[in-house]
């Protein structure tokens, strides 16, 4: 008994495409012709087949098909290895769609948000949305120690301070935002000295200095309006003159103490 490859594919539950890219694959033997050129397809075919869909559906690449399905000799041993790191991805993948559905059900409940990275869901209520939006894109540029102090960066933010910079039109006057900035310039230079990292972040980038360098500049300017891209500066640059006020005041404290 012989089967074309429509019979074989039929068989085994899959696909004539399928067979035939097992083929090119190198994962299936090609069987005899018949003189008329058709394939003939036997029982070795079909095991084969079946075995390769078997390792399929476990999760097994394709690449590592031809490794896993040896059973003797030394080669078990490479087996094993194989089929221990495709079980780790497998448990992997496990946790990551079980955290997904976690979120999905406070979603659904209306106990957390869409629109920020995850762990941010319980102080998304006190993020404007271009705040939300900057977390989203920092999640792309920070590893995930920087993102845990970037939260309690939000944490510890005034609610008044944060309100009236949301609400600041372009037009502000120049008083309006010097007040604003000297308001904001105390939590900063705490959030600089809680967190040193943030004048030297290189050694938590994901991305390369200049690439996010030049994503900092598209998204400032686009989520933020003119009045408040000032008073950010203002706010950076009183910041920096505290901070060299206090170091000098800390230098001349130790050259009296000496």
């Amino acid at each position: 008994m012989a089967w074309s490859t429509r019979e074989l594919a039929d068989l085994a539950g899959t696909t004539v495409n399928t067979v035939r890219h097992y083929h090119r694959a190198g994962l299936l033997e090609q069987p005899e012709r018949m003189s008329n050129g058709y394939k003939q397809y036997r029982a070795r075919h079909l095991v084969r087949l079946l075995q390769i869909r078997r390792l399929r559906d476990l999760g097994v690449p394709l690449a590592q098909i031809e490794a896993v399905g040896v059973t003797n000799g030394a080669d078990a041993a490479q087996a094993a290895q194989a089929l221990l790191a495709i079980d780790a991805d497998l448990a992997a993948s496990i946790e990551r769609l079980q955290r997904a559905r976690a979120e999905i059900r406070a979603i659904l409940e209306g106990g957390t948000a869409t629109d920020v990275p995850a762990g941010f869901e319980g102080v998304a209520a006190t993020m404007s949305d271009a705040d939300r939006s900057l977390m989203l894109i920092y999640e792309q540029l920070y590893d995930e120690s920087a993102m845990t102090d970037l939260k309690q960066m939000v944490q510890a933010e005034p609610d008044d301070a944060s309100v009236e910079f949301d609400a600041l039109p372009p037009d502000a006057d120049d008083a309006t935002r010097q007040r604003l900035a000297e308001a904001m310039a105390p939590q900063l230079v705490q959030h600089l000295s809680d967190f040193p990292w943030l004048l030297q972040p290189a050694e938590h980038l994901s991305k390369s200095e200049r690439v996010t360098q030049e994503t900092f500049v598209e998204t400032y300017t686009e989520l933020y309006n003119e009045s408040q891209l000032n008073v950010l500066v203002r706010a950076s640059a009183l910041a920096a003159e505290i901070m060299a006020a206090d170091a000098a005041a800390d230098d001349e404290g130790e050259t009296h103490v000496g």
